[in-house]
């Protein structure tokens, strides 16, 4: 599966962005979805997922903010930011694997075969 996110841009803090990453290549519906993000010097760490079940997990740093949703009929997982903040800056990647794992496991980027190509956010404080 090919994976192509956009959506990313510069945003003042407090404010709204919304990610999309289009699935092509295979049978989207049956993938678990992810976003993770990496931040300049640090490791890439687990944003959300929804799995291929409608199963739903965030990271504790972006509960109550941001808002995951996917459209199998349109192959594509979205990601509504709100409530931005400075500390939220990153590139973020969408990632895809339609191998049947744990929960656990899915807030695991070593466990996604698919990758898109990263978005920018940034917010300015």
């Amino acid at each position: 599966v090919q994976l192509q996110a956009s959506g990313g841009g510069l945003v003042q803090s407090g404010g709204s962005l919304r990610l999309s990453c289009a699935a092509s290549g295979r049978t989207f519906s049956n993938y678990d979805m992810a976003w993770f993000r990496q931040a300049p010097g640090k490791e890439r760490e687990f944003v959300a997922h929804k799995r291929w079940s409608g199963g739903t997990a965030y990271a504790d740093s972006v509960k109550g903010r941001f808002t995951i949703s996917r459209d199998n009929a349109k192959n594509t997982v979205s990601l509504q930011m709100n409530s931005l903040k400075p500390e939220d800056t990153a590139v973020y990647y969408c990632a895809a694997d339609a191998r049947r794992f744990p929960s656990g496991l899915r807030v695991d980027s070593r466990w996604y075969d698919y990758w898109g190509q990263g978005t920018q956010v940034t917010v300015s404080s």
